[in-house]
């Protein structure tokens, strides 16, 4: 029971934080629509996509309607 419990607190974060790299990933836009699949492709890998979703993506990307360049 107890490992059961560690294992889910372990996990629950990292599968958070890879549905919300991916939602993030969803609603920003990218240079293409190659680039934005690629990098929901990304983040969508359980555990670690996050990280360099995060870490770059998120900073390649804009929010929509957003008119500043890159």
């Amino acid at each position: 029971m107890r490992t059961t419990l560690v294992i889910l607190a372990l996990s629950v974060p990292f599968f958070l934080l890879t549905i919300w790299a991916i939602v993030s990933a969803a609603q920003r836009e990218f240079a293409s629509m190659g680039h934005k699949a690629l990098w929901i492709i990304i983040a969508s890998i359980p555990f670690i996509g996050f990280i360099p979703y995060f870490l770059i993506g998120f900073r390649l990307s804009k929010k929509p309607g957003d008119a500043s360049p890159h």
